[in-house]
C-alpha cells in the first residue's frame, strides 16, 4: 500500500530516543523529511546524523524544550525554513527520564513536579499543534498524532494518569476544530513498549528477583500474568511507528479524533 507519505515534512518531538525516534526513523524511510525535537542537543544531533545515514532520508535535529513558548515557535521556523512546509507532527515529548515524576501518594506528591508533567506533555503538545496548525491550514491538509499511553486509563499515577487523559481531551477537541480545514488529530496509546530503555529496567528487576533479564520479561508476558497482553510479548517501539505512519498517511482520512490504543492487547475491560 502506498500511503502517501513520500515527499511530506514532519515534525517529531521526544524523536532522539524511544518511540518518537523510532516514529522518525520509519517516516524517514518512507520518504518524508524529519525534524526531530529534543532538550539534549548533542544526544539530539548524533541521533538526527544516525537516522540520515541509515534511512538514507533528510533528518534535521530541532533542539527545543517543549516548556518554552519562544523555543517551539523557532524550532517551527526552522523547519519552514528548511522545508517549506509542516504537514506532519507527531508530539512524542514527554518528562525528562521519560516517566512521571510526581508519583506516590497524594500525601507527598510535589506540586511542582505535578505542573512540570503538565507543562512538558500536555502543555508542550498544545505549543506545537498551535504553532504548526496556521501552516497546514494553509495547505489545508495537516496530519496531527498525540503519543500519550496507557496510564490514562488505569489509577494509581496522579501525574502520569492526569497528563495522559488531558492528551485525549486535547486531541478530540483539536479534531473538532481543524478536520474543516483537512486536518486530522488522533491519539495512540502505547503500553509497555520495547526501546533503549528496556535492557536496564530488566536488568534492574533481575537484579531484585535474582533471575535473568530473559526470564523477568518471559513470566511479565506469560499468559494471563497481571501485566502480560493477548499476543504475550512486549510491543516494539518499530510497531507503535507503524500504527503512526497509517494515521499520519493520505489513507486515515476517515479517522480523526480517535484513541488507537497499540498495546498488544493489554487489560481485559471491554470498552465502547
Amino acid at each position: 500500500m502506498d500511503l502517501g507519505l513520500k515527499g511530506k515534512k514532519a515534525i517529531v518531538t521526544g524523536g532522539s530516543l524511544g518511540i518518537g525516534r523510532a516514529i522518525a526513523r520509519e517516516l524517514a524511510l518512507e520518504g518524508v523529511d524529519v525534524g526531530i525535537v529534543a532538550r539534549n542537543k548533542e544526544r539530539l544531533e548524533a541521533a538526527a546524523k544516525q537516522l540520515s545515514a541509515e534511512t538514507k532520508g533528510r533528518v534535521i535535529a530541532l533542539p527545543c524544550d517543549v516548556t518554552s513558548k519562544s523555543q517551539v515557535e523557532a524550532a517551527v521556523a526552522t523547519a519552514m525554513s528548511q522545508f517549506g512546509s509542516v504537514d506532519i507532527l507527531v508530539n512524542s515529548g514527554s518528562s525528562p527520564g521519560g516517566s512521571a515524576s510526581a508519583i506516590g501518594p497524594i500525601e507527598t506528591v510535589n506540586d511542582d513536579d505535578l505542573l512540570m508533567d503538565f507543562n512538558t506533555k500536555y502543555l508542550g503538545a498544545v505549543r506545537f499543534a498551535r504553532a504548526v496548525l496556521p501552516h497546514m491550514k494553509a495547505k489545508k491538509w495537516g496530519r496531527i498524532i498525540n503519543i500519550s499511553g496507557t496510564n490514562a486509563r488505569n489509577a494509581g499515577n496522579l501525574s502520569g494518569g492526569a497528563r495522559n487523559a488531558s492528551m485525549v481531551h486535547m486531541t478530540k477537541t483539536l479534531a473538532v476544530q481543524n478536520g474543516r480545514y483537512g486536518i486530522t488529530v488522533n491519539c495512540v496509546h502505547p503500553g509497555t513498549t520495547r526501546t533503549e530503555r528496556t535492557p536496564s529496567l530488566l536488568a534492574k528487576q533481575a537484579a531484585e528477583q535474582g533471575i535473568s533479564a530473559e526470564e523477568v520479561e518471559k513470566r511479565t508476558f506469560a499468559p494471563d500474568a497481571p501485566r502480560s497482553n493477548a499476543i504475550c510479548r512486549m510491543v516494539d517501539a518499530s510497531e507503535i511507528a507503524f500504527v503512526t505512519l497509517f494515521l499520519a498517511s493520505e489513507k486515515s482520512w476517515a479517522i480523526c479524533g480517535e484513541l488507537v490504543v497499540a498495546t498488544g492487547g493489554a487489560g481485559k475491560n471491554v470498552y465502547y
